[in-house]
């Protein structure tokens, strides 16, 4: 018997909707889609979620310091003329960092080869999109939330059949 559901798919394919659906659900919380997807989702979240949460606590604040452009009153870098070229002025500031320990970036790089990018717009604007750190996001805000939890990290709720194929479609949130 197999381990895993193929969803009709090739690897390859099955990999990348897995990933995505994935990358979707942590990105907002929760999503709608089939029962059969949902459960093989839920396995990834949950393994996900739950290396962020052994791991969120696993890193030591470190003093930097950091060279930053001065910025005038309008938030423009100042500039002076050095040698007859226009060179930005800089600051140098103390920074405090989290510099994670080994067992936290290799969680971390666990979970970047799952998770794909995400990029945020906002006002409709394309060129005004952010780009998102859903690892940042599992360790900062996500664990801490799950951290009394010992698993169970998702629900998975039968909203009834799809109009189209009469597939059983589900909402998969996070708890």
């Amino acid at each position: 018997m197999a381990k895993y559901r193929k969803l009709g798919r090739t690897s390859s394919q099955r990999k990348a909707l897995i990933r995505g659906q994935v990358t979707s659900l942590l990105a907002n919380g929760k999503m709608v889609t089939t029962e059969a997807k949902a459960k093989e989702i839920r396995k990834v979240a949950e393994g996900l979620i739950a290396l962020a949460v052994k791991e969120k606590d696993n890193y030591e604040e470190v003093t930097v310091m950091a060279k930053v452009a001065k910025k005038d009153s309008d938030g423009k870098r100042v500039k002076e003329v050095v040698d007859g070229k226009k060179v930005t002025v800089y600051d140098e500031v103390e920074k405090k960092i989290k510099k994670d320990m080994p067992s936290r970036l290799h969680a971390r790089r666990e979970m970047l080869k799952v998770l794909y990018p995400v990029k945020e717009v906002k006002d409709g604007k394309k060129n005004s999109a952010k780009e998102v750190d859903l690892v940042a996001k599992l360790f900062d805000e996500i664990a801490p939330k799950y951290e009394s939890r010992k698993g169970g990290y998702t629900r998975i709720i039968k909203i009834g059949q799809r109009k189209g194929d009469a597939a059983m479609e589900v909402l998969i949130e996070l708890v």
